[in-house]
């Protein structure tokens, strides 16, 4: 099957940590993920300023980690990332900041890459949101 997931929450919230489990057992399973899309408060678990607390688990590196070593289609939404400071290198300069936040593999991109996603798998999984 082929799945595509959407992440609404934030690194720090149960489902974010939740759809990564989701992915790793989708994937150990034999299924395929198409993109995997991080979208409203989603986008800073693709940011790369998140700091977790010792006692916790670092879920943004563990996605990093997992978008990496299985070279999945990590896309994070543009318009929520720069309303919410997430910013890759271009976007940092685009807009005068003085840092980029948004380290490989994590690509900005806008709401068709979603849509895009959605026609291509069998299954659209969203965590988190209203």
């Amino acid at each position: 099957m082929k799945f595509a997931i959407a992440l609404h929450s934030p690194a720090h919230a149960p489902s974010s940590r939740r759809a990564l489990l989701f992915a790793k057992a989708a994937l150990a399973e034999g299924h395929e993920i198409v993109r995997l899309f991080f979208y409203q408060d989603g986008v800073h678990s693709a940011s790369g300023n998140v700091v977790s607390p010792q006692d916790e688990s670092d879920t943004v590196s563990q996605w990093r980690e997992f978008v990496s070593t299985h070279q999945l289609d990590g896309v994070v939404c543009i318009a929520a990332a720069l309303r919410r400071g997430v910013l890759n290198v271009e976007e940092a300069e685009r807009y005068s900041r003085p840092a980029a936040n948004l380290p490989a593999p994590w690509e900005l991109s806008g709401l068709g890459q979603l849509h895009d996603a959605v026609q291509a798998a069998d299954r659209l999984i969203c965590f988190g949101g209203p």
